[in-house]
């Protein structure tokens, strides 16, 4: 997703038109938007993609892509292990 807008927020003491524009609903939304894909990219540096021991655009292309294959996998398999536990539960309470 392309944002517009730069939503990085400024430091320090702020101006009236600034503060204005870091109120405004698009800013805030891209604020929200860039925590999510830190918290994506940091799920895949802990999974192994902090280095790319290969060389060359292509290989490092490759390398990412086959890492968001692999938390992809991971988020699939942790819901369908939710979907049976809740799936065990309800039989559990439909026996008792």
């Amino acid at each position: 997703m392309l944002l517009e807008s730069v939503t990085m927020p400024k430091r320090g003491k702020l101006s009236k038109t600034e503060q204005a524009r870091q109120q405004t609903k698009e800013f805030v939304e891209g604020r929200r938007q860039h925590a999510a894909i830190e918290s994506a990219i940091n799920a895949l540096e802990v999974h192994g993609l902090d280095r790319c021991p290969d060389r060359g655009l292509p290989a490092f292309q490759r390398y990412v892509a086959l890492a968001v294959v692999a938390r992809n996998t991971q988020i699939l398999g942790r819901y369908l292990q939710l979907q049976e536990q809740q799936a065990e539960k309800e039989i559990a309470r439909q026996a008792a």
